[in-house]
C-alpha cells in the first residue's frame, strides 16, 4: 500500500496537535498509520507546545477523549469483521450441506492467517489443478426469463451430466422458491 502524503494536511494535524489530540486519534481521522504520523510530526518539528502559535491560549489535553474513541471505532470495526466472519462460516456450512464444498478443507484459511489470526501467513492447500473432488461442485450457468406468459429459469444443459442434480432434481418439477434481497433459494416441494 502507498504511503498517504500528509502535507496537504499540515495546518489541520498542526491546529490537531495544538489542541493535545493523540497520535492515534490523528492517525485514525487522517487513515494513515500512527508511524508515519510520528514521522511527519519529527520531519515537521510539531509539537503540543505549537498550541499557542497556532492562536491557542489555553491548550486542552483532549487525550482520554481520543483514545475512547479511536477504541469505539477499533471495537466497531472488529464486531464487523466478527459478523463477517461468522457469516462466511454459516454460507460454508450451506455449502457443504449441499454438497457444493468439501469438509475436508475446514483447516485452510481463506485469507492465509494462521490458526492464531496474527496475520503471520502459511502455505494454503492447493486448489488450483488436480484436486478432481470437486466435481459434483462445479458452478453452472442459468438466467431468468421474463416472458409474456410468466417466469422461468433456464439452466445450463450440462446440469443433466451434474451427479447431485441427477440423483435429487431429475424429474422433479414442483419446487419451493424463496426470495430474499440477495438471493432466491430454490427448494423441492415434499413428494408427501
Amino acid at each position: 500500500m502507498a504511503r498517504k502524503s500528509l502535507k496537504p494536511q499540515l495546518n489541520q494535524i498542526r491546529v490537531w496537535v495544538g489542541q493535545g489530540r493523540t497520535d492515534a486519534w490523528i492517525a485514525h481521522q487522517l487513515e494513515v498509520p500512527v508511524a508515519q504520523l510520528e514521522t511527519f510530526k519529527q520531519e515537521f518539528e510539531l509539537t503540543s507546545s505549537e498550541g499557542a502559535i497556532a492562536g491557542f491560549d489555553e491548550v486542552v489535553d483532549l487525550r482520554a477523549a481520543d483514545d475512547a474513541q479511536v477504541a469505539a471505532a477499533l471495537e466497531i470495526e472488529e464486531a464487523e469483521q466478527a459478523k463477517a466472519t461468522e457469516e462466511e462460516a454459516r454460507l460454508r456450512a450451506e455449502r457443504i450441506a449441499a454438497g457444493e464444498e468439501d469438509p475436508d478443507d475446514a483447516d485452510s484459511d481463506e485469507d492465509g492467517d494462521d490458526a492464531n489470526g496474527d496475520g503471520s501467513s502459511r502455505s494454503r492447500r492447493g486448489r488450483r489443478g488436480g484436486r478432481g473432488r470437486r466435481s459434483a461442485a462445479k458452478t453452472l450457468e442459468g438466467s431468468f426469463d421474463h416472458g409474456e406468459e410468466g417466469y422461468g429459469l433456464w439452466l445450463d444443459p450440462a446440469i443433466a451430466e451434474n451427479a447431485v442434480y441427477a440423483e435429487h432434481w431429475a424429474g422433479k418439477r414442483s419446487v419451493t422458491v424463496t426470495v430474499e434481497a440477495d438471493r432466491i433459494v430454490i427448494r423441492r416441494a415434499d413428494d408427501e
